[in-house]
């Protein structure tokens, strides 16, 4: 059973393969497809039914008056010039009839590929006159010649098309397909209308998730609307969540430093000595360790994403990188102006670019801005980090010495804060090796 299933599976995934991802143009193949379907449906039935039927029994008609005119012909050899006869043939049956003495049918000529014509009125002749005859529907376009082997003579018959054939057909083909114009038009404008608050609402969650304050009002099917309000609702208490926490670390950051003013003020009052001057440096190295503590919690996540220069931010960071001995390169492609959170996105490049100084001296940065991403490699020439621990680094209070102490090394905090912040513009950061020999920081954000 299983294998009859996965063989009846795979001609369905070949086909989801080439199928449109999008809903827009899933929507467009649901319409349609069953109306392409419905009309191939009706003009083949149309084809089989009206055509041949209606041609079939218009040529059986045209072959029984033709059959007629034999008979009269025969029967009445009176009518030595035929006269009485053409005229009944015109004035009655719209036919022009006259016989040729002394003469034998045309040879016989290529029939017609798609000629339902042809096929039927030489059935129908062939059944109810019973005599040689020669047939010619393609000579000319509005009429039929029909010659027909009577002794030494020949009968030939001059019809019109029409009388034979169902020559408005294509009338209704021409409605067919325009009615289906029209109402797949109304499909695809009505569609577009509906498709418009899914892509509204896939805009403002992809701005949400950057960090980007986008205007979003629900419009659109009661489906949507009711997603669109889930979103708002969402987002509200997603703000409210981060907005109380930002609340509550500041209080904790105004008592802590309250705590640790006091420490250094009571250490000032004192009389200088090496306990006074180790107290005062441990004093400073906590008031470090909670700025970096309450900047990961936080996550700068107050502030508002704006167009800012990317060139500038990373002449500052070069700079600062060469005033500390450091050999620094710089080069930025692309457009430099990209809507980011410019504080947030400094303190993330800033804490790259310093542990590319701490550990190489080379530093190279790299800034590519695409339709699509905002992309910076920051090269060393460090000792790297081994590729089983370049996912452990981004964990808070993660340090790859362990036996160091907070003087020699930071907090753990670094890293995790840098991907934070990349993550919180919807971006990330990869490690990897370095040309320059070392350690390969790429961030990549969505623009």
């Amino acid at each position: 059973m299983k294998p009859l299933l996965k063989w009846a599976g795979r001609p369905l995934h070949i086909i989801a393969r080439y199928m449109p991802k999008g809903l827009y143009p899933r929507a467009l193949v649901i319409v349609i497809a069953p109306v392409v379907l419905l009309q191939s449906v009706i003009a083949y039935v149309f084809m089989e039914r009206h055509w041949q039927t209606v041609t079939q029994r218009l040529s059986s008609a045209v072959s029984a008056d033709i059959a007629a005119m034999i008979d009269v012909y025969e029967s009445y050899p009176q009518d030595a010039d035929t006269s009485a006869l053409s005229r009944i043939a015109a004035e009655r049956l719209s036919m022009d009839i006259d016989i040729i003495p002394n003469t034998d049918l045309p040879p016989p000529g290529p029939r017609p590929f798609f000629s339902l014509l042809d096929s039927a009125l030489s059935s129908e002749l062939a059944q109810q006159v019973a005599r040689p005859f020669w047939l010619d529907t393609v000579g000319r376009s509005s009429l039929i010649e029909i010659r027909v082997k009577l002794g030494q003579n020949v009968m030939r018959i001059l019809t019109r098309r029409n009388s034979a054939y169902a020559s408005n057909s294509h009338i209704f083909l021409l409605w067919m397909l325009g009615t289906s114009l029209i109402l797949l038009t109304i499909a695809v404008l009505f569609l577009r209308n509906q498709i418009r608050p899914i892509l509204k609402l896939a805009d403002a969650a992809e701005a949400f998730g950057k960090g980007r304050d986008a205007e979003f009002r629900p419009r659109g099917a009661r489906e949507v609307r009711r997603a669109g309000n889930a979103f708002i609702e969402m987002k509200r208490r997603v703000e409210r969540a981060v907005g109380e926490r930002t609340t509550m670390l500041n209080g904790v950051s105004h008592d802590l430093r309250t705590i640790l003013t006091r420490f250094k003020l009571s250490l000032a009052l004192m009389e200088r000595s090496s306990e006074i001057d180790a107290l005062e440096k441990d004093v400073d190295e906590m008031a470090r360790m909670l700025e970096d503590y309450l900047a990961f919690a936080r996550g700068d996540a107050g502030e508002a994403a704006v167009e800012t220069d990317i060139r500038a931010l990373l002449e500052e960071l070069k700079s600062d990188a060469e005033r500390q001995g450091h050999q620094t390169e710089l080069t930025v492609v692309g457009d430099p102006l990209v809507v980011i959170r410019p504080d947030a996105v400094r303190r993330l490049l800033t804490n790259l670019v310093s542990n590319a100084a701490r550990f190489g001296d080379r530093i190279a940065i790299r800034a590519t801005h695409d339709a699509r991403y905002l992309i910076i490699m920051i090269d060393d020439d460090g000792p790297g980090i081994a590729p089983e621990l370049r996912e452990d680094v981004f964990r808070p209070f993660f340090r790859l010495d362990e036996a160091r102490n907070v003087d020699s090394g930071g907090t753990g905090l670094g890293l995790a804060i840098a991907r934070d912040i990349a993550r919180a513009h919807g971006g990330d950061i990869i490690l990897a090796d370095s040309p320059l020999g070392g350690l390969r920081a790429t961030v990549r954000l969505p623009v």
